[in-house]
């Protein structure tokens, strides 16, 4: 049996969903995923997709996900920095998960109209 909790305790199984809400569930990081799903974008073609999100909370976001796994960041050596970001193999499979959220909000929305 899962313990559905946020903090993870060695000694305790964790909730996956639990989990997965922990790492995706920050203010921009499922729609980062999102946009990384097909291309590799660089941190001013997000910003510009995500354009409510300050230059800090978006590089802390992708901060996060990078430490967890989900997506890469590589930097080329060149002036002015250019770094890109995509989708790492585990990344991709929050993509499925992503899509059912998505078909989930059209029909909750429909079902308001």
């Amino acid at each position: 049996m899962y313990e559905c909790s946020k903090l993870a305790d060695n000694s305790k199984s964790v909730c996956p969903i639990a989990r997965t809400v922990e790492l995706i569930g920050g203010k921009y990081k499922a729609v980062i995923l999102w946009h990384l799903k097909n291309e590799t974008l660089r941190y001013s073609q997000l910003h510009k997709k995500i354009s409510c999100a300050t230059d800090k909370m978006l590089a802390q976001q992708l901060r996060e996900l990078e430490n967890d796994g989900l997506i890469t960041r590589k930097v080329y050596p060149v002036v002015p920095p250019k770094t890109e970001y995509s989708l790492t193999q585990e990344g991709n499979l929050i993509i499925p998960v992503l899509e059912a959220m998505r078909e989930f909000e059209e029909k909750f929305s429909g079902n308001k109209k």
